[in-house]
C-alpha cells in the first residue's frame, strides 16, 4: 500500500513537471498600448517570460497567450485599449483558435478591474501594474487551475530586471527612473493609477543602463511621469543632474534624452548639464500644458505665465540651440478666447520646436470634471485646429535654419517610396518628432551616426546627404 502511494506521488511530480514545460514551450504574443513607460513594462514581463523559457511571437493568431498591457490615460486610450480586447477576444472565444489565455494589464485594469470583469468575460487575468515579477507563476497557476485570475495591488512598486528585454530597435532603449506622480493636475488621472511618486534606486538604473549599452543601445531615453523629481521621494532633492553625470561615464552610451521635465523642476543646474554635457541631447520635453494664469491655476499646476516665459527666455538664450518638446492643451474647462488668444500669441513668439497639441478630456474622478463652463467640443476643435496650423509655419520657420548646416543624424531605416534613408538627430525623439531624409553613395549600417548635410526643409523633415570622408 505505501509503496504503491509512493508511485503515484512521483507520477504527479512528474506530472506537473511535464505540464510546466508544456506551459513554457508556449507561443507569448503581447501588445503594448499606451506611452513609452508601458513599452517598458512590456519589455519587464517580456523579460520574465523570456527567463522562464517561454517564447513569442507577433502573430496573435499563433500565439497560446495573448496579453494586453493597456493605457487609461485618456477617453481616446481607454477605447483603443477596449477595441483591442475586444479584438483578441475572438482568438479566445473561438475553439479553432490557438489562444489558450489571454491577460490584461496595465492602467485599465489597475484602476477598472471590476468593471472590465464584467464587460470583458474571455479575459483569464487581469494583473495590476505591480504584478509583473509574478507573472510567471500566475500565468502557470492559471494552467493548473483553469479560473480566472484577478491581481491587483494598491502599493505599486518598480520591477527592476537586468538584460531587460528591448523591443525597440538596438540602437535605443528606454530608461525608466521612476513611476508615479504626485503633481495632482486636476485633468490627470495617473496618480489615482500609478500612485505616489517612486524613484528607482540609482544603483539599479546604473546596472540596466550599463547592460543596455552592451547590448547595443547608443542612445537611452529617461523617462517617467516626471523625470525632473527623480530622487526627490527619497532625499528631499532632485538627484537627476547627478544621475546624468554618472550615466555620462558609461562607455559607449553616445545620446542620453530626457523626457517630461516639468517646468517648475527644469533648474539652472539641469540647463548647465544639458548645454555642457556633450553626451546628452540638446533638447528637452517640458509638459507646459498651458500659459494664461486663470487657466493653469485651475489645472493646479506649479507655474505661472512668468515662470515659463522666464524660463524659455533662459533656455533661449543659452550658446547652443536647445530643441524644445512640449503639450499644449486646448479647450480646458473655463477657457475663455482671451486665454485661447494668449496661447496662440505665445506659440508665435517662443516658437518652439515640437509642440504637441490636444483637446482637454473630461475624466470621471478628476477635479477638473467637476468645473463649471465645460468648453464645446467644436469649439475645442477649432481651437486645436488653429493652433496646429499657426504651428506648422513654426516648424517650417525652424528647420529653415538648419539647411546649408551638417548634423548628425543616427540611420534607421530606408523609405521606400521616397528612395532615401532616414534616421533622426539630437533634436527627435523616436516615433514623436520628425525625420531627417538623406542620401548616401556609400552603404549605411542600421544605428551607426553619420554626418549629414541639411540640403532641404519639407513640410515638418529635413532632407540632407552623407558627408563624405576627406
Amino acid at each position: 500500500m505505501s509503496e504503491k502511494k509512493k508511485n503515484i506521488e512521483t507520477t504527479d511530480v512528474d506530472i506537473l513537471k511535464t505540464e510546466k514545460k508544456m506551459y513554457k514551450s508556449k507561443l507569448v504574443g503581447i501588445i503594448s498600448l499606451g506611452c513609452d513607460k508601458n513599452r517598458v513594462d512590456s519589455e519587464i514581463m517580456l523579460t520574465y517570460l523570456r527567463n522562464a523559457g517561454y517564447r513569442f511571437t507577433s502573430d496573435a493568431s499563433n500565439a497560446d497567450i495573448i496579453i494586453i498591457n493597456t493605457c487609461g490615460f485618456i477617453k481616446n486610450a481607454r477605447n483603443e485599449s477596449m477595441d483591442t480586447i475586444n479584438e483578441m477576444s475572438e482568438f479566445r472565444r473561438n475553439p479553432n483558435a490557438r489562444c489558450q489565455r489571454l491577460i490584461v494589464t496595465g492602467c485599465m485594469p489597475q484602476k477598472w478591474s471590476g468593471q472590465m470583469r464584467e464587460d470583458f468575460p474571455e479575459v483569464d487575468i487581469f494583473l495590476g501594474i505591480d504584478q509583473y515579477p509574478d507573472i510567471v507563476q500566475i500565468i502557470e497557476k492559471s494552467f493548473e487551475k483553469s479560473k480566472k485570475i484577478v491581481k491587483i495591488s494598491d502599493q505599486a512598486s518598480i520591477p527592476f530586471i537586468k538584460d531587460r528585454m528591448v523591443t525597440t530597435p538596438l540602437h535605443y532603449a528606454y530608461l525608466k527612473i521612476a513611476d508615479g506622480c504626485e503633481n495632482y493636475c486636476t485633468f490627470c488621472t495617473i496618480p489615482f493609477i500609478r500612485g505616489k511618486y517612486k524613484s528607482q534606486s540609482m544603483e539599479n538604473i546604473l546596472d540596466e543602463a550599463q547592460s543596455l549599452v552592451e547590448n547595443g543601445a547608443s542612445e537611452l531615453i529617461l523617462v517617467a511621469q516626471d523625470i525632473s523629481r527623480y530622487g526627490m521621494d527619497k532625499s528631499g532633492k532632485s538627484q537627476l543632474v547627478p544621475l546624468i553625470k554618472k550615466l555620462s561615464k558609461i562607455e559607449g552610451l553616445k545620446r542620453i534624452r530626457l523626457l517630461y521635465c516639468y517646468p517648475e523642476m527644469v533648474t539652472d543646474e539641469l540647463i548647465h548639464e544639458i548645454v555642457n554635457n556633450p553626451k546628452v541631447c540638446k533638447y528637452i520635453d517640458i509638459p507646459l500644458q498651458h500659459i494664461a494664469n486663470p487657466v493653469l491655476k485651475r489645472m493646479n499646476r506649479r507655474t505661472t505665465h512668468g515662470d515659463i516665459v522666464n524660463l524659455l527666455d533662459k533656455i533661449q538664450s543659452q550658446p547652443v540651440y536647445i530643441g524644445i518638446r512640449t503639450t499644449l492643451m486646448v479647450g480646458f474647462p473655463g477657457e475663455t478666447e482671451q486665454d485661447f488668444n494668449e496661447l496662440c500669441n505665445f506659440v508665435e513668439r517662443y516658437k518652439l520646436m515640437h509642440v504637441g497639441f490636444f483637446a482637454y478630456s473630461k475624466e470621471e474622478g478628476t477635479a477638473a470634471a467637476l468645473l463649471p463652463d465645460q468648453v464645446n467640443e467644436d469649439v475645442k476643435r477649432k481651437r486645436l485646429l488653429k493652433l496646429v496650423r499657426i504651428q506648422r509655419k513654426i516648424a517650417q520657420e525652424i528647420n529653415n535654419r538648419f539647411v546649408g548646416k551638417t548634423i548628425e543624424v543616427c540611420y534607421e531605416g530606408i523609405d521606400y517610396d521616397r528612395q532615401l534613408f532616414f534616421g533622426r538627430s539630437e533634436y527627435q525623439t523616436p516615433e514623436a518628432d520628425t525625420l531627417v531624409f538623406f542620401k548616401s553613395k556609400h552603404p549605411l549600417e542600421i544605428g551607426r551616426y553619420y554626418n549629414v548635410k541639411i540640403t532641404k526643409s519639407f513640410g515638418y523633415d529635413l532632407k540632407g546627404e552623407v558627408e563624405e570622408d576627406e
